[in-house]
């Protein structure tokens, strides 16, 4: 390796720039080519600026789109939710009803154990069968004299506490008196 001398380093530090500036020359736009450069610069940069509303346009519908989809079946998991809670209560209240009517037959049979059995029961509907006989016997009778003052008013209205009269056009009827009239002495 032989030392360079001063001179030599800057001839190849001078021929190096000048190398460089004729690349930089072959790469370097003249003033036409800068305006045509410049020209479609610009136009990519209007169209990017109309595209801009157009894409957030889209965005905004897409996340619409995506929040009625996301509210549909956030429904549609709730509905499914519910019906799933009223089929499974449904069933527990199906299975707490079979509880109750097995232990109710339990309750039935040791109770009939305990009191009696057949015995008790004839005497209990022998004694609801005349409580209903002699009940209904006091609704019948009431109604039946009714139906008879109104057949006989003649016969039973001095009975019921009425007195005959006859009115202007000389018509007999039954008169009630609600407050009663002091007897005649």
């Amino acid at each position: 390796m032989s030392v360079k001398d001063p001179f030599e380093i800057l001839a190849d530090e001078i021929t190096l720039i000048r190398r460089q500036i004729d690349q930089l020359q072959r790469t370097s736009l003249d003033r036409k080519e800068a305006e045509k450069l410049n020209a479609v610069v610009a136009q990519g940069l209007d169209r990017m600026a109309k595209v801009g509303p157009a894409v957030q346009s889209r965005i905004e519908q897409s996340l619409a789109t995506a929040a009625l989809d996301l509210r549909q079946h956030t429904v549609y998991a709730a509905s499914e939710g519910a019906k799933e809670a009223i089929r499974e209560a449904h069933l527990e209240s199906i299975k707490a009803a079979g509880d109750l009517r097995k232990a109710a037959g339990e309750a039935r049979r040791e109770a009939w154990r305990w009191f009696g059995g057949f015995w008790v029961w004839l005497a209990s509907a022998v004694l609801t069968g005349a409580l209903l006989g002699v009940l209904a016997a006091f609704w019948i009778t009431g109604r039946g004299d009714a139906r008879e003052f109104g057949k006989y008013p003649r016969i039973f209205c001095e009975q019921a506490g009425g007195r005959i009269a006859t009115n202007t056009e000389g018509y007999r009827f039954c008169g009630v008196w609600i407050d009663k009239l002091p007897e005649p002495k």
